[in-house]
């Protein structure tokens, strides 16, 4: 029986023929990553087993899901390299209510990044197989959402990576298979891509494909997402419908420091793969009173902002600070009352909060940074428009990105701002009237 685990600096990705894909890396590089030593049990105590999990870098087929050798080995006789922590990974119980804020007490104002910061280093100590890694996540991270945490629990389970997201996503699916909690950096969303193969072929069906034998659910990549005002088309991306589109995953994506906090804690301690999109233009612009304690959200639920009769608003992430500034001017200028949700979570996504709403309002209107064509707020119009038809008193508006590449200096124009929004919301009450 595995009774510990020693972490030392064992395990070197093999680099494939497509090696020259890793950024700043000479094509016969070994990337040191990391190797997960299993404590013996009581019979062979000075002969621990090694866990090799192997992984091929750039588009070579990882099999650090696949393939885990075990081999028989002396222990590590450097001490500096070798550390013990019990490799039992903690079950918490899932969420399936809203957190009640009034009794979890002191509160801080704190920003986006404060909060993310806040929910990793509760995981890291409450779950000693817990490790926070990603290209700079040592220093603090390009966002800074990782600051201090090496200092306070070590190098050992917060580190660098190299410049491979398909190495970063392989490493992760391969340490939470042996039952650890990954939880994965991806720099940019816009540079998931490379990671993809490993995200959509082996995290996703990982539990699928053994019959429910094994499973990689201790998997949690978080990735800075969308519009920043000068990110241009390589670091302004929203990818959440490439992602949607994949059987197996949670994808969340949060509004604010509060929800942040509450929704990275659930998906860290939840049982299936989570890719987390924070929504960087508010690392430091959204600031919100957060509870200190720890405190979890449910994943799939959608939260009612505001309640309205008038017409159903769907957001998620950065748009609903969009979607709030339109609902005001609807209603000053106008005399509607609109029904504001948060979906928070993509995938799976909460059908029957919004088809309650717009069964009440016979109105909606949906709308997302991404671009319009085959954008999530096509499911959403899809889904609404099957079961809510005989309730629809206009035709379903969507108010999203153009079918552009990210511009830089079009980016106002490009951007679904508030009146855009208002403009959507006046066209569904004239329509009825």
């Amino acid at each position: 029986m595995v009774s510990s685990t020693w972490v030392t600096t064992g395990i070197r990705s093999i680099v494939g023929r497509q090696s020259r894909l890793i950024q700043g890396a000479s094509a016969t590089v070994s990337l040191l990553v990391r190797s997960i030593v299993v404590g013996p049990d009581e019979s062979k105590k000075n002969r621990p087993f090694v866990i090799r999990s192997r992984y091929y870098c750039g588009n070579a087929r990882s099999f650090a899901s696949a393939a885990v050798a075990a081999t028989v080995m002396s222990p590590t006789t450097s001490q500096e390299e070798q550390v013990v922590i019990p490799f039992v990974q903690p079950r918490f119980d899932v969420a399936t209510q809203e957190p009640d804020y009034e009794r979890l007490g002191k509160t801080s104002k704190v920003n986006l990044f404060t909060a993310i910061n806040d929910a990793m280093s509760t995981a890291l100590e409450t779950d000693p197989t817990a490790i926070v890694f990603g290209e700079d996540v040592a220093f603090g991270g390009v966002f800074r959402c990782s600051m201090h945490l090496k200092d306070k629990f070590g190098p050992h389970r917060v580190f660098n990576t190299p410049l491979s997201e398909n190495g970063i996503a392989g490493f992760a699916v391969g340490y939470a298979s042996m039952s650890g909690t990954a939880i994965g950096e991806i720099q940019f969303a816009d540079y998931i891509f490379p990671a993809i193969d490993q995200i959509v072929n082996e995290m996703a069906k990982f539990r699928y494909r053994s019959g429910n034998q094994w499973n990689c659910g201790g998997v949690t990549l978080r990735a800075p997402c969308g519009a920043v005002g000068h990110g241009g088309h390589y670091h302004s991306q929203s990818p959440e419908a490439y992602l949607a589109h994949t059987p197996g995953l949670t994808v969340v994506m949060p509004r604010g420091p509060r929800s942040a906090k509450g929704l990275l804690l659930s998906s860290i301690r939840s049982q299936d793969p989570v890719v987390f999109l924070e929504p960087k233009v508010l690392y430091r612009s959204a600031v919100e009173e957060v509870p200190d304690e720890e405190y979890m959200i449910p994943l799939g639920k959608a939260e009612i902002m505001r309640e309205g009769t008038d017409v159903t608003v769907v957001g998620w992430g950065g748009q609903l600070r969009v979607l709030e500034k339109a609902c005001d001017l609807a209603h000053e200028q106008y005399g509607v009352s609109c029904e504001l949700i948060d979906l928070r979570t993509i995938l799976p996504w909460d059908v029957d909060c919004l088809v309650q709403s717009v069964e009440k309002t016979g109105r909606l209107v949906v709308s997302h940074e991404a671009p319009i064509t085959c954008g999530f707020g096509a499911e959403i119009v899809a889904t609404l428009q099957e079961k809510c038809f005989l309730h629809l008193e206009s035709p379903i508006q969507r108010v999203c990105g153009y079918d552009t590449p990210f511009p830089l200096v079009f980016e106002k124009h490009y951007i679904p701002d508030k009146f855009k929004n208002l403009e959507a919301i006046k066209h569904v009450m004239e329509y009825s009237q």
